[in-house]
Parts: C-alpha cells; sequence; structure tokens
C-alpha cells in the first residue's frame, strides 16, 4: 500500500470511528469521558477493531464494510469495547484461562448493549443469545463477567460448544489486551485508569438520570457491583485472628546499632538484649463448618476448603501449634477433623471426601461447638466460618465468638442472616488458582 493510500484509508477508518462515537454521545451522554477516552491508530493486523485500553487499533478495510452494511454495527462495536475498558476487563483476569475469560467478557458486554433500548445500538436480538441470556440469568442475579466465567466452568463446554459460543458473541479484538503475568505494570496502570473513569461515569449516570436520559439504569448497577471495594479474602481471615505472645525474637524492639557496639566491645555481652516475646497476629482456636448439604455444590465445597486451607497454609498464618476444627455439616454435624499442624492440614486435604447429603440446619454445628467449649477443646474460640448457601434454619442465640457466613455470588439467599453474623459474599476470582490449590489431592463420595 503506497503511502498515500494509506494515509487516505487512516483517515476514513478514523472518520468511522468518530461518526460512531458522535451518535453513541448523542443517545448516552454520560458516556462522554469514556467515549472520549480511546484514541484512534489504523492496524492491518487488527481483526477488524480492538483496544489496548488507550486506543482503538482499526483495520480500514473490515471497517468499512462493516460500515456499509449497518453503521449501528461499529457503533456497537465502539460501545462494546469501552464497556470492557470500564469494567476492566483488560486487567482482571489474573489467573483465569485466557479463551474463557475473553468469551465471558464479550457475553456480559453483548448483554448489556442487548438491553439498551438507544436507537444508535438497537437490534434484533438472536434467539441463540436469548437462550445463553436465560440460562446465565437463572444463575446470576447481574450477568458479570466474573460470574459467567464461573458458570461456562461448571458446564464443562465441548470444543464445538465453546466454538458455537465464541463465534455467536465475537465482536472485538481481544489480542490487544494485556497479559497480566507478563506485563503487571501496564494491567495495573489500565485498572487505575478506567477505574476513575468509572467512578465519573457513575457520577455521570446519576446527574444525567434526573434529566431525563433513560437507559443507563443496568450500567449503573453493574458498575456499582464492578466498583464495589472487595477486602481481600486473606484480609477477611485476618478479621478472626488473635493477639498472642510467642516465643520469638523481636526485632523491632531494640537497637541494632547498641547491640552489635556491645558485641565489638565486650566480645559476648551485648549492651541491649532483644526481648524474648513478641506479642503478633496468628490464628489459633477456629471453627471452619462447611454446608454439605445436597443444595450445595461439592466443586464449591471443595474450592472453598481448598482456597482457605490454602492460605492457612501459608507461612506464618499458624501459632507453632494451632486448633482448628473443619466440620461437616448438612441438618447435623458429619465429621469434624482437628487440625493442629500444617502436616495435619495437609494429611486431612489429600483424604478429603464429602459427606452429607441431606437438608440444612444450621443450630447443630453452634450446639456441637457449644459441647466442645464445655469439654475445654478451646482455649480462646476466636470465630467460625460457615461456608453455605444460606438456605437453612438459623440460630438465634448470639454466641460468645465471631460468626460469618460465607455465601457464593451466583447462588445465594442471605434474608434470615442474623443480624449479629458477619455476611461476605464469595465471587469465583475469591477461590480462585492461588498456586497453594490442593484440588489434586481431594476427591468425593
Amino acid at each position: 500500500m503506497s503511502r498515500e493510500l494509506s494515509e487516505k484509508w487512516d483517515q476514513i477508518g478514523k472518520e468511522i470511528l468518530g461518526t460512531a462515537r458522535n451518535e453513541l454521545y448523542l443517545n448516552m451522554r454520560f458516556l462522554d469521558l469514556a467515549l472520549g477516552g480511546l484514541g484512534y491508530v489504523m492496524d492491518t493486523e487488527a481483526r477488524t477493531a480492538g483496544t489496548d485500553g488507550y486506543r482503538i487499533h482499526f483495520e480500514p478495510y473490515s471497517m468499512a464494510e462493516l460500515y456499509q452494511r449497518d453503521r449501528r454495527y461499529i457503533n456497537r462495536l465502539y460501545l462494546h469495547m469501552v464497556l470492557h475498558c470500564l469494567f476492566r476487563h483488560l486487567s482482571r483476569r489474573g489467573k483465569r484461562e485466557a479463551s474463557y475469560w475473553n468469551l465471558s467478557c464479550d457475553i456480559a458486554m453483548e448483554a448489556l448493549v442487548d438491553g439498551l433500548d438507544k436507537r444508535s445500538v438497537r437490534r434484533a436480538v438472536q434467539p441463540e443469545r436469548t437462550e445463553v441470556y436465560k440460562m446465565l440469568s437463572e444463575r446470576l442475579s447481574v450477568l458479570t463477567a466474573e460470574g459467567i466465567y464461573q458458570v461456562l466452568l461448571e458446564k464443562r463446554l465441548t470444543d464445538r460448544q465453546f466454538e458455537k459460543l465464541e463465534e455467536l458473541f465475537l465482536v472485538d479484538d481481544h489480542s490487544f489486551w494485556p497479559d497480566p503475568e507478563k506485563e503487571p505494570d501496564r494491567t495495573q496502570e489500565l485498572e487505575k485508569r478506567w477505574q476513575d473513569m468509572a467512578e465519573k461515569l457513575e457520577t455521570g449516570l446519576s446527574v444525567f438520570g434526573k434529566d431525563g436520559d433513560r437507559g443507563g439504569e443496568e450500567l449503573l448497577d453493574q458498575l456499582k457491583i464492578q466498583g464495589e471495594r472487595r477486602e481481600d479474602y486473606r484480609g477477611f481471615l485476618r478479621k478472626f485472628a488473635v493477639w498472642r505472645e510467642e516465643m520469638q525474637v523481636d526485632t523491632d524492639s531494640f537497637d541494632y546499632g547498641f547491640y552489635s557496639y556491645g558485641l565489638r566491645l565486650y566480645g559476648n555481652m551485648p549492651l541491649i538484649e532483644p526481648q524474648e516475646f513478641k506479642e503478633v497476629q496468628k490464628i489459633q482456636d477456629f471453627v471452619i463448618a462447611v454446608d454439605t448439604s445436597m443444595s450445595c455444590s461439592g466443586e464449591l465445597v471443595k474450592s472453598f476448603l481448598s482456597e482457605t486451607c490454602g492460605i492457612l497454609l501459608e507461612t506464618g498464618s499458624f501459632f507453632q501449634k494451632a486448633n482448628i476444627h473443619i466440620l461437616q455439616c448438612d441438618e447435623a454435624v458429619r465429621a469434624d477433623a482437628v487440625i493442629r499442624e500444617k502436616k495435619d492440614l495437609e494429611a486431612y486435604m489429600e483424604h478429603f471426601q464429602v459427606k452429607g447429603g441431606g437438608g440444612t440446619d444450621f443450630r447443630p454445628v453452634f450446639s456441637y461447638v457449644e459441647e466442645l467449649k464445655e469439654q475445654g477443646a478451646f482455649q480462646k474460640l476466636r470465630g467460625l466460618l460457615y461456608f453455605t448457601d444460606g438456605r437453612g434454619t438459623y440460630p438465634r442465640k448470639r454466641p460468645d465468638y465471631d460468626v460469618a457466613f460465607l455465601f457464593m455470588k451466583e447462588d445465594y439467599t442471605d434474608e434470615a442472616v442474623p443480624p449479629w453474623a458477619m455476611k461476605r459474599i464469595l465471587t469465583g476470582a475469591d477461590l480462585e488458582q492461588e498456586g497453594k490449590r490442593l484440588d489434586k489431592h481431594i476427591r468425593f463420595v
């Protein structure tokens, strides 16, 4: 391609994208900052168009062809890429499998665009898409990429089923998205850039909504969910930690200069002795209860125990001796495993089997824990984590230790949770593989 021809096609592509941006703005004024947040660059290697979070890379020939067919296709393509950025799909893959993550992001954004009653992007929704949306909505209250990813994994799609979904929802080119493992700095920079943009958009939605601009309600809901500053699961577990003195050198309580000076001056007599005790924050007496009723998926139980135990196995999580009871329960306590050292935990996970399968009643666990306390099984019980879908009978009386009910975001009810208990809604990201997962050791009966 000659330079003159290249410049001509570059101009054509940029005019097409500029026209799409203007039409979207006229229909959705609250998107003004986001729509103007991407530059344009011609890229003959692109598959129609894709974004790297800063610019839209476009292939001019296919763009022109798409525009001639129906310019709304270009509008939808532009909006689709902007929404990927706003929902930080480019920076939030983490350790998820790339192809499933890409598909999940496309489904989530197309579901959102298909639901917008806006002339600039409106088109008939294919029956096949409607069927997919219906299947996902039976599991998810809001169709987020994270939730869709988890559902697709559980579906165990064949290669052909996966390919059909890709064809049905393929819109833009994701090859420009950063690799989170190879490009952590760029990933973090994109997260910050578009998080700021999304927060401004939330404000814009609220303001323009009062002026009668409709259609942004679902977008606002999803942005609020996406923008939740979720506490790290590790940090959540640390709420159950206690302060205790442990036999170890307190390296923060003395001056190494004086200490070393004394050794040099007097041979073996330091001027200041380090304290032998240090107050540390670690887990001591603790109870983990998992709901093994028929309503709870065995895979979710496995993932929860795998991730939670992986966190507890990390260096420094335990006292030199711990006392952790792992209970399996449905309408009764079916198993109690006592973990005192790391090797106990590793052995438990290696031979783990799910026991249960009946209904759900939370009260027997609390009664059982009270019996253990009366028997002197705990020195000072710090807390109890209960992993469940929430469908069961809760105790009325508050115990004298902290309690947290943990639910999976995709399928739970928390309406009956007592006001004295903490709640934590887990996502697939909370339970995804962190390098210490013990799935390979777990089997189900």
